[in-house]
């Protein structure tokens, strides 16, 4: 299998390792100016506008009255969808819901002896727009998406949450996405996609009421439209192609291993799949059986371009150096398959999420575990974090400074208003020492 080895013997290679996988970064820029003329013309002609993109792109019959999903139509939805499929919904949804209530965050108050009163007050957004991509003609809808974009967004508080989807050729929803809603009890779908429905929820239309903050995975239009409107409104992160990076010590099962970079490859060809290790004879064993694996996988013909293009090997002299590399890389999930991950993890300082041992394979974070799957890539580790309860709340700082706080440091304000040449603003704490 075409998928490169690389010798890295110590800090030397990370240059050139960084350099490689830069390739893979989003080339949204590259439909900038087409997305921003979306934008521009579902700001100016709003339902009008939705309603001949989703025509042209989705729906040859799209109507204005069908823009909006009807409570109806959200609830028989689950009618349609197998018993065992809803239950399986629902028990992941318990997990992730449970998992997110350790993320709340409460309002808090401190005073001191003068009386002065110092807090954060933590409030949810109004409003929050939620994309969840359809798959390939509305098939594969991404409904676990859902799952792990609605439920932090509820267990911050947020009052309403509507949904965008893009519709199938005949104008519906593949009954997944409305029965997860309802599940959910979100009762807001709309079936619209690509990058007018994101200038939809940012600047609202006569049908779509704006929102304060849009999350969800989408293609490159959608990933551009939210990067355009960083400003106008918060957005969860530019999230770029899939990534996993296993490390290993020779303990795994081959065949495991192969299977769990299977499960990222197959994802985009832009994906990237990487296994590092100071045991050569494991690597070669894991590279015998992703070749006999890919052969037998629906998606084998994408997961082959992802490996050929953008998977590795990576062969270090031993398990510091291994580490070395892991860090250096800040992958979106980081499987430890380790004899015993424990004291590595603390080493571990740039991961989206870190999976531990044999039998934590990344496929449990996607689904079911409960811990957020929307994670950040192309190395962003370094300095970002899985979506949370946090990205749809906001803080407030709250000041209740008393008359004898102002008296003893006043002056002192007032002096450093003076150093940035602000007089008003000194004048403005000095006019209280005069009572």
């Amino acid at each position: 299998m075409p998928c490169r080895e690389i010798t890295y013997a110590g800090p030397q290679d990370r240059d050139a390792l960084r350099s490689w996988l830069r390739g893979r970064e989003n080339p949204g820029d590259s439909v900038d100016a087409l997305v921003q003329d979306i934008l521009d013309t579902v700001r100016q002609r709003g339902d009008e506008a939705l309603v001949e993109y989703t025509r042209r792109f989705d729906c040859p019959d799209f109507a204005v009255d069908r823009l909006r999903l009807s409570q109806d139509a959200i609830a028989g939805a689950a009618d349609q969808v197998p018993a065992q499929d809803l239950a399986i919904l629902a028990e992941a949804a318990d997990r992730i819901r449970a998992f997110h209530e350790r993320q709340r965050e409460n309002s808090w108050f401190a005073s001191e002896p003068d009386g002065t009163i110092l807090g954060q007050m933590v409030v949810p957004v109004d409003r929050v727009g939620l994309y969840v991509p359809g798959g390939q003609g509305g098939q594969t809808p991404l409904v676990s998406s859902l799952l792990m974009n609605a439920i932090p967004a509820q267990v911050a508080g947020v009052p309403q949450i509507a949904v965008v989807s893009p519709p199938r050729p005949d104008g519906a929803l593949n009954p997944l996405i409305p029965a997860t809603a309802h599940l959910l009890g979100i009762t807001e779908v709309y079936c619209l996609g690509s990058a007018w429905a994101v200038a939809a929820l940012a600047f609202g239309t006569a049908s779509v009421p704006a929102v304060d903050v849009i999350a969800g995975p989408g293609n490159i239009f959608v990933t551009a439209a939210k990067r355009l409107l960083v400003g106008r409104v918060g957005i969860d992160m530019i999230a770029g192609p899939s990534e996993i990076v296993i490390l290993s010590d020779g303990s795994a099962d081959p065949a495991w291993l192969a299977a769990d970079l299977l499960s990222q490859a197959e994802h985009d060809p832009l994906a990237s799949s990487i296994l590092v290790t100071p045991d050569k004879a494991a690597a070669a064993a894991v590279r015998a059986e992703l070749e006999a694996q890919i052969a037998r996988l629906p998606r084998g013909e994408i997961a082959a371009k992802s490996l050929a293009d953008w998977g590795a090997m990576v062969v270090t002299p031993d398990l510091d150096t291994a580490i070395e590399v892991v860090n250096s890389l800040a992958p979106e999930h980081l499987e430890l398959a380790l004899a015993d991950p424990w004291p590595a993890l603390t080493r571990i300082r740039h991961a989206g999420a870190v999976f531990m041992g044999h039998h934590s394979p990344e496929p449990v974070g996607d689904y079911f575990a409960g811990p957020n799957h929307v994670l950040p890539t192309l190395g962003t580790a370094r300095f970002s974090q899985a979506l949370s309860v946090e990205n749809f709340r906001k803080k407030t700082s709250i000041i209740a400074t008393s008359r004898s706080f102002v008296a003893e440091h006043g002056a002192k304000i007032a002096r450093l208003a003076r150093l940035e040449g602000l007089e008003a603003h000194a004048r403005s704490v000095e006019s209280r020492l005069k009572e």
